[in-house]
């Protein structure tokens, strides 16, 4: 009797571009083929099949997930792989123009269709998983988040897993961006749960929970509504349980997600609803640090913050993108407020949670921003004294309400605004930094320096994963070397405009 020969588990390789809400969408992707059988692999050699998992927020945004997608579309047609799957934002904006401009494609995958991944791989739906999380190790796989730091001049970049040699310059023209109309397309409603299957790309210590998808405020420089849909809060028994499972594998630090988190219940009758399921997350044994990103300024309630201010283990740290502080511009944003109201509600949160590190972002050449209007920025940059502070020059984005406005700013004007919002905030950076020189603070190891094997890198309670400045440290104390993943007491020794030096006083904590 002759042996039935078994179809292989195909081999697939994920690059995941943006921000940590499409990391997330990645890691359901990746889970979802784990249970099925599939592999996954960090060696572009030994991928049958490519995903790549897209952003398209900003210009820049869209024009790097079109040059990924280009040199995997090379890799397909040089080596193994035999398909080339393209997912995320960039699909729901160019879904008909990825498939009929780049033929290697064979398959697209948009922000509400994550389970339709098992069939563009080729992949039958397994009946059940024994655990709906796994941690994935360097050897499985390579997924970073590429993203722009907002620490000011810092660029933290995050190369694609998998890279193809070659420039494809030559081939990007073959990606037209015709006029998109979002009403053309269905909105996502899609929401993972607690059951959804997920492969950790963040290391065993920490993850990111989203708790929330899309969006509902009316922002006229930001498409997001249109790539992820209307706001939908998660529900607050999934989210808690999906906590209590990542804590049970290990996890000490994690980061509540959404496009507006401050909004979470608000669709589900929950007042302070972020309030709530913070005070219920900071109880489950095990949660070292817990924190939350982003919060809308007008939604930062005194419940929230005495929430924050309640539990040592919510970090100390607020990232509200203001985006402005001239309130004409903030009119035109269809944002509100302006720089006197901003002000106020930052002396609120400082008072009611001293200590507190607080992050911003703001955007610069928006449509009919005066010479004025910068002005009334900078010295609102002067009297809020940020610690963290991001910059994004405005990108004229088809499908935002701003699109067709008059007054656009000339590009080399714009660059210019920013670099001088830039330069001012570093001088505040380094005088606050310069505050830490003698604290001690539980710091979070990462792993050696790419710099040099000398330093480590680490992060505290005020340094949101990813974007913000990094804690070098130089000593070791009594101990030969340091564990990734692993909480240090140290003293910060040294101060610069946005990271400091640190040696380790105890530890492992």
């Amino acid at each position: 009797m002759s042996k039935v020969s078994l179809p292989t588990a195909p081999t697939v390789g994920f690059i995941s571009l943006g921000c940590p809400k499409n990391l997330v969408d990645s890691e359901v992707m990746m889970g979802l083929l784990d249970r099925a059988g599939a592999r996954l692999t960090g060696k572009p050699e030994e991928a049958e099949i490519l995903v790549v998992n897209t952003c398209s927020f900003i210009d820049s945004a869209k024009q790097e997930s079109v040059d990924t997608i280009l040199e995997m579309a090379r890799l397909k047609t040089e080596g193994r792989a035999t398909k080339l799957i393209v997912a995320g934002c960039l699909v729901e904006r160019y879904r008909d123009e990825i498939r009929k401009n780049i033929p290697e494609v064979d398959a697209v995958v948009g922000t509400g269709e994550l389970e339709s991944i098992l069939e563009a791989a080729g992949v039958q739906q397994a009946p059940k998983a024994a655990s709906p999380f796994n941690i994935l190790t360097g050897a499985q796989v390579e997924v970073h988040s590429g993203q722009e730091s907002l620490a000011g001049t810092h660029h933290h970049k995050h190369e694609p897993a998998f890279r193809a040699e070659g420039d494809l310059r030559e081939r990007q023209g073959r990606f037209t961006r015709e006029s998109w109309d979002g009403a053309k397309h269905m909105l996502p409603t899609y929401l993972y749960d607690e059951t959804t299957p997920r492969l950790l790309a963040t290391g065993k210590t920490s993850a990111y929970i989203k708790i929330a998808e899309g969006c509902d405020h009316p922002c006229t420089f930001c498409v997001i509504p249109n790539l992820r849909g209307k706001f939908r809060s998660r529900r607050f028994e999934s989210v808690v349980a999906e906590a209590r499972s990542l804590v049970a594998r290990g996890v000490e630090e994690i980061t509540l997600i959404g496009q507006d988190t401050t909004c979470y219940g608000e669709d589900l009758g929950l007042k302070d609803g972020l309030a709530l399921l913070l005070d219920e997350l900071a109880k489950i044994e095990g949660v070292r640090w817990l924190r939350f990103l982003y919060a809308y300024p007008n939604r930062i309630t005194g419940k929230l913050l005495e929430t924050i201010a309640k539990h040592d283990n919510i970090c100390k740290y607020l990232d509200v993108p203001l985006q402005h502080a001239s309130s004409s511009v903030l009119k035109t944003m269809k944002r509100g407020a302006g720089a006197e109201i901003f002000l106020k509600t930052l002396d609120k949160v400082r008072a009611a949670v001293p200590g507190i590190a607080l992050r911003t972002s703001f955007i610069v050449g928006f449509p009919g921003e005066t010479v004025e209007d910068v002005k009334v920025l900078e010295d609102f940059i002067q009297a809020a004294k940020f610690d963290w502070l991001g910059v994004f020059t405005y990108s004229d984005e088809e499908g935002s309400g701003a699109f067709s406005y008059e007054g656009k700013v000339a590009k080399r004007t714009i660059e210019a605004r920013k670099r001088k919002l830039l330069k001012l905030q570093q001088g505040i950076s380094k005088g606050a930094k310069q505050q830490w020189v003698g604290r001690e603070l539980v710091v979070l190891a990462e792993g050696e320096s790419e710099e040099t094997p000398l330093l480590w890198e680490g992060r505290t309670q005020f340094h949101a994963p990813e974007i913000d400045g990094k804690v070098y440290i130089n000593d070791f104390g009594d101990l030969d070397q340091l564990q990734a993943g692993r909480f240090y007491r140290a003293e910060i020794t040294e101060a610069h405009e946005y990271d400091v030096v640190a040696r380790v006083v105890a530890g492992p904590l």
